[in-house]
């Protein structure tokens, strides 16, 4: 029971916290649409899966005693949210005399894939899951119960990043970007590139 108790918790606490996960649904959601939003919601809760997988397998017990190898995942993904980071930052002013709607299309592949990306090369998720099937979850709990936790950790990002997607797709969040898309792009672009260099300088200094 405690060990379960543990796992909500940590999960809870780790899916809420901001990161490159948040910034990602957040843009989609208000500059593109609530559709490209959830889409990007489901893509990282199937991202979380990749990591549950490689914790069960033992990878994950590798990792956590592999400097290098764990260095190496960090800048695969440091590289994509500096090249996201990037592309936001080049977004130009739209001219409101063209189109009132700022939205950019994005096919449905497309935004699974970005959220999917965003979480499978995510350092922070990398760290977290490793971390329960580690140090939580015990080599003797039952296979059935920890496939329990893997699925748990994935529906606990999707229920969260689905209501955030809903607030940040709303009517008045879409209002505010009309006017101001490209600062958003390019806000949330920097924070992007922000985290990716911190990933690498970290991954750096380790080696």
């Amino acid at each position: 029971m405690l060990e379960a108790v543990s796992v909500a918790t940590i999960t809870i606490l780790a899916v809420i916290s901001p990161g490159a996960d948040f910034a990602m649904v957040t843009r989609n959601s208000m500059v593109l649409s609530r559709r490209a939003g959830l889409l990007t919601a489901v893509g990282i809760s199937l991202g979380v899966l990749v990591h549950v997988a490689y914790s069960m397998a033992g990878i994950g017990l590798l990792i956590s005693q592999s400097i290098l190898l764990f260095n190496v995942i960090k800048l695969a993904g440091a590289a994509y949210l500096v090249y996201l980071g990037f592309t936001m930052l080049r977004t130009k002013k739209a001219d409101p005399v063209q189109s009132a709607d700022p939205a950019v299309p994005l096919s449905d592949f497309a935004a699974l894939r970005t959220g999917f990306l965003t979480n499978a090369l995510n350092p922070k998720t990398t760290l977290f899951v490793v971390s329960l099937f580690t140090q939580v979850i015990s080599p003797s709990t039952p296979m059935a119960t920890q496939l329990g936790y893997g699925a748990f950790m994935s529906l606990a990002h999707l229920a969260w990043f689905v209501l955030v997607a809903c607030l940040f797709s709303s009517a008045a969040a879409r209002r505010f970007v009309v006017s101001c898309r490209h600062v958003i792009e390019r806000g949330i672009g920097g924070v992007l590139v922000a985290l990716g260099l911190g990933l690498a300088a970290s991954s750096i200094e380790r080696a």
